[in-house]
């Protein structure tokens, strides 16, 4: 969120105070009102175009924000901070009254005198965007309501993009006309033009189409329970995948799309499994809605979660917990493929039961072959836990500790706290983010 966000943010404000001087009224209370309410509505209109922008899934943005995990974080907040300063803009909106009770009429700013026609349409615009705010406040309550399921909002969320153009509608006809010769109408135009495509496309169901590839289900297994095991043959048509990578799959269509890890590394015949955990209403009892032969969507590959990405100068410590075990399996069976590529590296895998866990005997076998990779294997059923103090510091390398995490999102941020606090340098702390909602 960080690598984009903000930068955006100081941008808009930056260019929007390189217009202030310009502005009428000077610096009187009515003035600091007016430009209070441009700029809550310019912010929250800009990050709206970035939302439905990076909702376009732009592959050529997953190296430099670090993965389509990454993108959706960024997609997630820029719509939450977008609310919030929707919510300011109407805040202030209301406001006119208790301003004028407090200050009075002298100094108020009254819009320029305009022809029928804009005027009519200022009126509308007004309309629109009250009502259209009203929808986003609703829309922002149901996709924090984490008890909604997912089946039926991702069906909401669909409504997006119309909900945004109705607000860029709002938006490009209460601009100030001056604004449009000043640097930051050229910015307005440029969002709000690329946020409308972005919309248009994504009503009309194109997004990640040429990353879609259609194939057949070719096994369904439960190597443990609560856990699925599945393989897809999609042919010539898929592209290949990195180990570590995930696409997104589609069993069914009224379900429609939903995160995994690619769990085997690229054979080049393009087959593909993934490792499928019971964690909601249609992954529990996944293999009783699937069967051998069906027809599955899945698009991708996404992600940047490859350990030819590593810093070769660290000494590499990876961490798996339960289900999170996948890119780990993919990338041994990559490194069997060319090891001359294997690095030396701590591997710990984090398991409720090692007794009744295939994983475990499945991560033995891999590992057998690489005297330099460490396995460790953590069981809280005998009280094993891993923590940060547990963590091996006696790696080869002086560089410092490079972290590979991939499991419950309450560990990693425990371990990931107590690393930073650690005696050791710690270079690197990379995980997946897979909470797309």
């Amino acid at each position: 969120m960080i690598r984009i966000i903000l930068p955006f943010i100081a941008l808009v404000f930056g260019l929007w105070a390189w217009n202030l001087p310009a502005a009428p009224g000077a610096a009187s209370s009515w003035a600091v009102y007016d430009q209070s309410l441009l700029l809550s509505g310019l912010l929250s209109i800009a990050l709206m175009s970035l939302a439905m922008m990076l909702a376009l899934r732009p592959a050529w943005l997953e190296r430099p924000l670090g993965g389509l995990d990454q993108i959706y974080r960024s997609h997630k907040w820029a719509g939450i901070l977008a609310v919030v300063f929707a919510a300011a803009h109407w805040l202030i909106e209301m406001g006119d009254d208790v301003i004028e009770s407090i200050f009075g009429e002298a100094g108020k700013l009254h819009d320029p005198d305009y022809s029928g026609f804009i005027d009519a349409m200022r009126d509308v615009a007004e309309d629109v965007g009250e009502f259209a705010i009203y929808l986003l406040f609703a829309m922002l309550l149901i996709t924090l309501w984490r008890k909604f399921p997912y089946k039926y909002w991702r069906y909401l969320h669909r409504v997006m993009p119309a909900l945004y153009l109705l607000l860029a509608f709002h938006a490009a006809w209460l601009t100030p006309l001056q604004w449009w010769q000043q640097p930051v109408g050229m910015l307005m135009a440029v969002l709000l033009l690329s946020g409308s495509i972005a919309s248009g496309l994504s009503l009309a169901g194109r997004v990640g189409r040429r990353r879609q590839v259609r194939g057949t289900v070719t096994g369904v297994k439960t190597p443990a329970r609560y856990v699925t095991e599945v393989t897809c043959d999609l042919g010539p048509a898929w592209r290949g995948h990195r180990a570590g990578q995930f696409a997104l799959v589609t069993f069914n269509t009224m379900e429609g799309a939903h995160p995994f890890t690619i769990a085997s590394a690229d054979q080049e015949n393009g087959t593909v499994t993934f490792l499928i955990k019971s964690l909601g209403d249609f992954t529990r009892d996944l293999s009783h809605k699937i069967r051998v032969g069906q027809t599955v969507k899945i698009e991708g590959p996404y992600g940047c979660f490859d350990f030819n990405r590593r810093n070769r100068k660290s000494h590499q410590i990876w961490i798996a917990g339960g289900i999170g075990v996948t890119p780990f399996l993919a990338w041994l069976e990559a490194l069997g493929t060319n090891k001359t590529t294997v690095p030396e590296a701590d591997l710990h895998y984090c398991t409720r039961n090692a007794g009744q866990d295939p994983m475990v005997a499945r991560l033995q076998q891999l590992c057998q072959d690489f005297p330099g990779i460490n396995l460790q294997i953590h069981d809280s059923s005998k009280g094993e836990s891993l923590s940060a103090e547990k963590l091996s510091t006696g790696g080869p390398s002086t560089a410092g500790e490079e972290v590979w995490f991939c499991g419950p999102a309450g560990l990693g941020r425990v371990i990931q706290q107590g690393l930073r606090a650690a005696p050791f340098r710690l270079t690197r702390f990379h995980k997946e983010a897979f909470q797309f909602r």
